[in-house]
């Protein structure tokens, strides 16, 4: 999929969408925004995208209307046609059917889902394993070259439901289950992710593995031999900050210390 043995993937968390709390621009304008930062994004040199609704607080649990994935839809055509970079889509919170089919319908390569096996309890309230539904969709739309990314002991949640059963375990099972990559990440968004963690999901998991926050220029290099590529945000942001504009500077500083990095090993 990637043109990396270690990809760097950039997150475009699109402004808020129509009906939500904070909507105040047209899908034209939200289109226009989001090409724009895919645009700095291909242009400094990252593997792949993501799109996420994160403005969309606060999030709907377990899915969308369609407004929402209509939106979506077209702000990904635009992302992927204006980056030519292999992209992906999470729709929060826990809309892993809506995210699938927005990936079927603007060729995206992923869909980044929570709440793939077990369950955890978000500020939404419960999400539960989406796993079952969720492949049988995906195969009765004929979707099955779009991967399933499946979060473990997602961030912004409380595992307590699920304390016997820790992250390897959970890795192993979304293995089980038939997922395509798992994403460990940190307690909240920019929050580094735990070495422990991802050691444990290694050991646990043959999938490859996605560290989807708290990842850095100057953290890179310790993280580089414990995951197989690399989900960023909040880094890339002005002042590295998720919610303000992509800063160009940032993302080159990053992509250096990923070339530096990828220039050591080979």
């Amino acid at each position: 999929m990637f043109d990396s043995d270690k990809p760097v993937i950039a997150m475009i968390h699109v402004g808020a969408l129509p009906g939500t709390p904070a909507s105040s621009c047209s899908v034209r304008e939200i289109v226009t925004q989001a090409v724009a930062e895919a645009r700095i994004y291909r242009d400094g040199g990252v593997h792949g995208i993501a799109i996420e609704n994160m403005h969309d607080v606060p999030y709907l649990r377990g899915g969308v209307g369609p407004e929402i994935t209509a939106a979506m839809t077209a702000i990904a055509l635009a992302v992927k046609d204006a980056s030519n970079l292999p992209c992906g889509i999470q729709i929060l919170a826990g809309a892993n059917h809506e995210a699938l089919a927005v990936a079927h319908a603007a060729d995206l390569q992923f869909a980044r889902v929570e709440g793939y096996a077990f369950a955890h309890v978000a500020d939404e309230g419960i999400i539960e394993s989406s796993a079952a539904s969720l492949l049988r969709y995906r195969r009765a739309i004929g979707a099955e070259r779009v991967q399933v990314w499946a979060d473990v002991k997602k961030k912004h949640s409380a595992h307590a439901l699920t304390a016997d059963v820790d992250i390897g375990e959970t890795a192993a099972a979304v293995e089980f289950m038939r997922a395509d990559a798992v994403i460990v990440t940190g307690a909240a968004t920019g929050h580094e992710t735990s070495d422990a963690d991802l050691t444990s999901v290694r050991q646990h998991c043959r999938l490859p593995i996605y560290i989807g926050s708290g990842v850095s220029a100057e953290n890179l290099p310790r993280y580089a031999p414990l995951a197989d590529g690399f989900i960023v945000g909040s880094y890339f942001k002005k002042d590295g900050k998720w919610s303000e504009p992509v800063d160009p500077h940032r993302v080159e500083r990053f992509m250096r210390a990923h070339e530096a990095r990828s220039s050591v090993t080979r």
